[in-house]
């Protein structure tokens, strides 16, 4: 069955219900939208709820009060003068008042009606700046204010407060001694200095008349902003939550970590995080697959919180903020789903500032990447916003006759109606050509004794060419200051097209392989629509935060594919040049999946310190599939109901402790290699963990012990790699470490270690229980450390550090043989030196060059020796 051009995908949404409700949704809904997967920060969290009031006397003056325009503050710059510190914040709008406190040794100026906006990053900070200063910085305390926290080594500092057209400053001077911490109070910052204190007349006309000294604040912003640390995630919550208070194991892979170690596949992120090893599968296609605690997350993977399950679906790294790994079972909010956890890819969203950044990265193996990323606001009234990542990229390969060339086209557009709404528009598009590659195949331990360059296809046939294109359209709406309405609709539409020599098993005499031919075409058109409604309110002293959302879900996939005979191979002395004999059909499926989804969450404070979390989600699934060639149809409904429970207790401030209780639902389609379907698949998951503050907003720690069961499990059937079989149950327990942040100035670090223990725990045959779970090491260390000079003559240089370990008992196949992955230590390196507005950097990834492979649970896959990757990039 021949599956109709790419860009005809589209026009089928014309003719689906899901589509004509979301366009329905689209022409009746109140004006407001905003990304979907993005915080919700007007929401405040648990602990920000007050009272409206507290006495009679409050509640008599309480009166309405107009709204200002907000400001936005685009640069942030710190100026040592005679008797402190200068904190400059640049922005073109104006401050009512500004609101002083202090804790500690720490002054604290809260700038209400204001929002943080760099480029790069929404924090900024930095440490010992002056002698009697330990750091200062500058954060969004919720959607409307800015806090600006000023910490001395001896008391609390004191600040003067002045404003000019362009920038706010903050004169800060350190007290000669500890002073007692004053109530807060509102205070209006004048027009000019105080005539009593006024700031030195040195830092008054720099910061607030000349044009060069303001031009610079952005670049000292970006290069202060940033760090391995993100301390707030969306997806396992669908809200803006602290990673402290959310009883579940989530780790956030940032931008500025997936440029310092050039990271070109999105599967690389997986070495940054312990539990989650790379699934090479698809021939080279870089489809973002991943094994998570042990178990597949095929086709599970998410962009901006929406689904993005089609066959041949790519993402590009130039388009990712970051990448967010949420471990376990996920169901409760995202439905169907494997047990291990979900990988959410964050997209980068329009600037208000103008930015311009171009880039080139040459490497080994002629290796060409050059990108472009630029944003800005496209409307006097500053109320449109766009931006735009291009890249490009063509490369060879250490394996032989194989090359790739990708082409990648991303625009954001977004629209602020008004004060309360937001609409965005998302779009991607990716072609990607390449050779078709499937590695060794599980011959047998003797493919570790041949030259990892060997390729055992033939240099005439085998290639690939994949195309993605992905859209989206996101409104928000604030209706009050605790609730708020989302809705979004997505749409992704792939295609597929392969042909392949693929390697088997060895012959008897140990050295000669079998093989077969195959031409294949896929489709698969993928359609979301979301709505969600978020609020805050109290019960008595109890405060929750709520989430209701209803998702409906579509999918419809094609696979066509043709078979041949083809000669085997001589895996020490391969001869190419053999023929595919005559090609006749082996596979020709229809596939139709409706989903109706509705699910609800309560993150409940019941004190300060103990968080209880509360969710469920219903599914409705009809699954339809149709096996043309066989002339077989099933028509396959489900029902399943996934509950999370989660309970968060701070003994102290720094340290959360937590427990969680989490299912998963996965309806397992198809047929066997007999010709029987599926039951579904179901999974549990037991998680007791510790989080902490090592170093107080700099260093966070992560220890998490769990066990996950997973029954009607489906795997790769070994007699016939096109059909899985179900293996009854399975099961996965471990430990995870993770470490992450900025312990000093200049220096980042990353640090995951995992202990996995995943087998197959029941099964009607013996050969595989107790069988351990394809390619899941007992054992994996990451570590990655980065570090830039501050200041002197070196300042603006810095070098990378990687080291990565993964044990050598992975097995190959299920059940287990004599065919197990070799472990290894990879190290990786990386020097830089960033001045002004630019960058050069120069990565060597596995610096000893050693030989390692991974794996998808049947196919062995050499990866890169040693590699080189020199870049520069712009930004202005």
């Amino acid at each position: 069955m021949k599956q109709s051009p790419f860009l005809g995908g589209f026009a089928m949404v014309r003719d689906l219900p899901l589509a004509i409700a979301a366009i329905a949704s689209v022409l009746t809904a109140q004006p407001a939208w905003a990304q979907l997967a993005q915080p919700i920060a007007d929401i405040p969290r648990l602990n920000q709820i007050k009272p409206p009031f507290t006495t009679a006397e409050e509640l008599l003056v309480q009166q309405p009060a107009p709204t200002p325009a907000q400001a936005q503050v685009t640069g942030v710059q710190l100026k040592p003068i005679d008797k402190g510190l200068e904190v400059i914040l640049e922005t073109a709008g104006t401050f009512d008042e500004v609101l002083t406190s202090s804790s500690d040794n720490s002054l604290i100026t809260d700038i209400p009606n204001a929002q943080l906006r760099l480029p790069k990053g929404e924090a900024f900070r930095q440490d010992n700046p002056t002698q009697d200063i330990a750091s200062v910085e500058v954060t969004n305390l919720d959607a409307k204010t800015i806090r600006v926290t000023v910490t001395g080594k001896a008391g609390v500092p004191t600040a003067e407060v002045s404003q000019s057209e362009r920038a706010l400053v903050l004169s800060v001077a350190p007290p000669p001694a500890p002073a007692p911490q004053p109530t807060p109070t509102p205070t209006p910052p004048p027009a000019t200095p105080a005539p009593t204190e006024p700031p030195p007349a040195e830092a008054q006309p720099e910061a607030q008349t000349e044009e060069e000294e303001l031009l610079e604040l952005e670049v000292t912003a970006e290069q202060e902003v940033g760090g391995y640390r993100v301390p707030d995630s969306t997806t396992a919550t669908k809200t803006d939550t602290p990673l402290r208070d959310i009883p579940a194991s989530i780790q956030v892979v940032p931008r500025q970590l997936l440029e310092d170690r050039q990271i070109t596949r999105v599967q690389q992120v997986a070495e940054d995080v312990p539990g989650v090893q790379v699934d090479v599968t698809q021939g080279g296609l870089p489809a973002t697959e991943f094994f998570i605690r042990g178990f597949n997350s095929f086709l599970t993977t998410y962009r901006d919180g929406f689904r993005s399950a089609a066959f041949g679906s790519l993402f590009n790294v130039a388009n990712i903020e970051q990448v967010e790994v949420l471990k376990g079972p996920a169901s409760v909010l995202y439905g169907q789903n494997e047990p291990g956890g979900i990988v959410n890819i964050v997209s980068k969203q329009p600037l208000t500032q103008p930015f311009y950044s171009p880039s080139l990265t040459i490497g080994s193996f002629d290796f060409y990447r050059p990108t472009l990323d630029i944003s800005g606001l496209l409307n006097s009234q500053e109320t449109v916003a766009y931006r735009l990542n291009l890249a490009y990229e063509n490369a060879g390969s250490f394996r032989d006759f194989v090359n790739s060339e990708n082409i990648f086209v991303a625009p954001v557009l977004s629209w602020q109606i008004g004060e309360d709404t937001k609409l965005t528009f998302n779009f991607e598009y990716q072609k990607f050509d390449f050779t078709y590659d499937r590695g060794f195949g599980p011959a047998g331990p003797e493919i570790f004794q041949v030259p990892i360059s060997r390729n055992l296809g033939e240099p005439d046939f085998g290639d690939g060419d994949a195309e993605t294109g992905r859209t989206s359209y996101v409104l928000e709406h604030q209706f009050s200051k605790n609730w708020k309405l989302r809705n979004g609709f997505a749409a992704v539409i792939s295609s597929f097209d392969k042909s392949e020599v693929t390697p088997l098993f060895l012959q008897e005499d140990r050295r000669t392989i079998d093989r077969t031919a195959a031409k294949e075409n896929q489709s698969s058109q993928d359609f979301t629509l979301q709505n969600e409604v978020v609020g805050t309110f109290q019960t008595g002293s109890v405060a929750h935060q709520v989430l209701l959302g209803v998702e409906l879900y579509r999918q419809r996939s094609t696979v066509e594919s043709l078979g041949a005979e083809i000669a085997p191979i001589d895996l020490f002395d391969p001869v190419y040049g053999a023929k595919p004999g005559l090609f006749s059909p082996d596979q020709d499926d229809e596939s139709i999946s409706n989903t109706l989804g509705i699910y609800f969450q309560d993150q409940i404070a019941l004190l300060s310190n103990l968080k209880l979390l509360l969710g469920g989600r219903f599914d409705l699934i009809r699954s339809l599939d149709n096996d043309l060639l066989n002339d077989q149809e099933t028509d396959q409904t489900d029902f399943a109901f996934s509950p999370r429970t989660g309970i968060v207790y701070q003994p102290i401030e720094p340290v959360s402790l937590y427990f969680s209780y989490a299912t998963s639902f996965n309806p397992a389609l198809g047929f066997s290699a007999a010709g029987e379907s599926f039951q579904p698949e179901r999974g549990e998951q037991f998680e007791a963990g510790v989080k902490a503050d090592l170093l107080p907003e700099q260093l966070f720690a992560t220890l998490a012990g769990y066990q996950i069961t997973k029954q009607n499990v489906l795997v790769t059937d070994p007699d016939d790699p096109d059909f899985s079989i179900q293996t009854g149950e399975q099961k996965s327990r471990g430990m995870e470490l993770s470490l992450v942040g900025r312990p000093l100035p200049g220096l980042d670090i990353t640090l995951g270690y995992a202990y996995t223990d995943a087998f197959v725990s029941e099964d009607e045959d013996p050969a595989f229980v107790g069988g351990r779970l394809t390619s899941i090491p007992r054992h994996q260390i990451g570590l990655w450390s980065s570090y830039e000079f501050q200041i002197g003559a070196l300042r603006g240089f810095g070098a990378g550090l990687g080291l990565y370990y993964v044990s050598g008992d992975r097995e190959a196949l299920l059940p287990n043989t004599d065919l197990r992955l070799p472990g290894y230590f990879r190290v990786d390196t990386s020097v830089f030196y960033r001045r002004d507005n630019w960058k050069v950097q120069l990565n060597v990834n596995n610096l000893t060059n050693i030989d390692y492979y991974n794996s998808n649970g049947f196919f062995v896959v050499p990866q890169p020796p040693l590699t080189v990757l020199g870049s520069v990039s712009v930004e202005f």
